[in-house]
């Protein structure tokens, strides 16, 4: 089968990649020169395992192509994929206008009958402004053609989203017609051959299905931070009380990881636009509202940590972050728990030496002449004079570092622990004073002690 994929960001590239493995010819069409170029000379524009390596593989035996000319996309693909970005402005409403443009010019250039997939993320009804869109296109010119607009949402987070698109849990479609629902399956045969992984649905069911999978998502981890902050409080150990729940039938093991927040764009603008479209029909979500809070407290944590044991005013106080990325396998920044912890940190008046194996390049654009924060181009080189560490996002990178020079680089050997990476007895034996997340620390004692339970007498 012939595709054009239109948008080469990551969704984009994820899926000209991934359906060039399935065996298809693929176009990947962008408008953007500079980023078209890196690509026809293999440089990948962003960060995302294994995808750079499929990519080379594909163009190589001409499967993969890139182009500037949307005419040639449209003239290119029965099927044609709109991948384009959909970003959110300040108050978090969704900019369609890529998305919508795409859709007119492919009507504007279509000969034939086209299979249009929507894949970019849009509110419930977008897809109906995307069949809009290719009608104002083929009536600018006064034709009549057929085609048809199915919505195949994105579920795949960053860092596994090549790995999710070749073995998917599932394959959401949302599609009216028969034809369109054939081609769908077609092209995702190979992906069905062992179980069937194709769940059909009408077209705003799949839309609301991507946001209902955020929310659910952004509850659950936002839950564990919670209880987390509890179970320190408790004297209780919250990676103890996530295996008692992993096994659980009803729970499963998936993203019970409490921490210092979660972040990203994706995330959050889901969040924010399933509350916005909630708004519109007058049916609030009261409990997403809650949830998102709760996040933007839990990015605070660390830094309440280390307010407890340093004070308010940290003049004077240097520290070391290890991570910025909103997660592993990312560069991403955006809605990041280190950027609050770091405007906290600075705006309390220490100074910073971040360090991450990825994000560094976009770290120093987005502080750029922010001053008080410098990088470091190892993590040891980040802890040089700290007077503590934190540690934001849990790369493998920093699983299992030199201990020894790690004290020895710091001016104490304290570490603040946002996700939970090391054992608290072990720190403590290797003579640090480690505080993670959700786990009794030493000074939490008396907060425990504080806690009674009445028994009732024997009668």
């Amino acid at each position: 089968m012939k595709l054009t994929i239109v948008g080469t960001g990551l969704a984009g590239l994820v899926a000209g990649a991934g359906l060039a493995e399935l065996g298809n010819e693929v176009l990947c069409v962008d408008p953007d020169q500079t980023r078209i170029a890196r690509l026809q000379r293999g440089d990948l524009p962003l960060l995302e395992p294994g995808l750079a390596e499929l990519m080379a593989r594909h163009v190589a035996c001409g499967r993969l192509r890139f182009s500037t000319d949307l005419r040639e996309g449209v003239g290119f693909g029965a099927v044609q994929v709109i991948a384009v970005e959909t970003p959110a402005d300040k108050q978090g409403a969704i900019d369609m206008q890529q998305m919508l443009v795409a859709a007119y010019r492919i009507g504007l250039y279509m000969n034939d009958y086209k299979l249009v997939v929507d894949k970019s993320t849009g509110p419930v009804g977008s897809a109906d402004a995307v069949r809009a869109a290719i009608s104002a296109g083929l009536a600018e010119r006064g034709v009549d053609l057929g085609f048809d607009v199915v919505s195949n949402p994105c579920f795949a987070p960053e860092g596994t989203a090549l790995q999710d698109f070749l073995n998917p849990a599932r394959i959401v479609v949302g599609a009216d017609a028969a034809r369109a629902v054939e081609l769908m399956q077609a092209l995702y045969a190979p992906l069905r051959r062992t179980r069937e992984r194709l769940v059909l649905m009408d077209i705003r069911s799949a839309k609301l299905s991507k946001y209902a999978a955020s929310a659910m998502l952004a509850a659950r981890l936002s839950v564990m931070n919670e209880i987390a902050g509890l179970a320190g409080k408790l004297g209780a150990d919250i990676e103890q009380v996530r295996r008692g729940l992993a096994d659980d039938p009803r729970i499963g093991a998936q993203h019970l990881a409490a921490g210092c927040g979660w972040g990203g764009e994706g995330l959050p603008k889901d969040l924010t636009a399933l509350q916005q479209m909630a708004q519109w029909v007058g049916e609030p979500l009261p409990l997403l509202g809650a949830v998102t809070r709760a996040n933007e407290r839990q990015k605070l944590l660390l830094v309440e940590h280390v307010v407890e044991r340093f004070g308010e005013d940290l003049q004077g106080r240097h520290f070391a972050l290890w991570g910025l990325a909103h997660q592993p396998g990312s560069s991403e920044l955006r809605e990041a728990p280190s950027r609050v912890v770091i405007h906290e940190l600075l705006r309390r008046g220490a100074t910073l030496c971040a360090h991450d194996p990825q994000a560094l390049a976009e770290a120093r654009r987005v502080f750029n002449g922010v001053p008080g924060i410098g990088f470091a181009a190892t993590p040891l080189d980040a802890a040089i004079d700290a007077d503590a560490l934190l540690l934001l996002t849990d790369w493998n990178d920093y699983l299992a570092p030199d201990f020894d020079a790690l004290q020895a680089a710091l001016r104490r050997p304290m570490i603040f622990d946002g996700r939970n990476l090391y054992v608290p007895e072990q720190m403590r034996g290797l003579g640090f004073d480690y505080i993670s997340i959700g786990r009794p620390a030493q000074w939490a004692a008396e907060a425990v002690d504080s806690v009674h339970i009445d028994l009732p007498l024997a009668a």
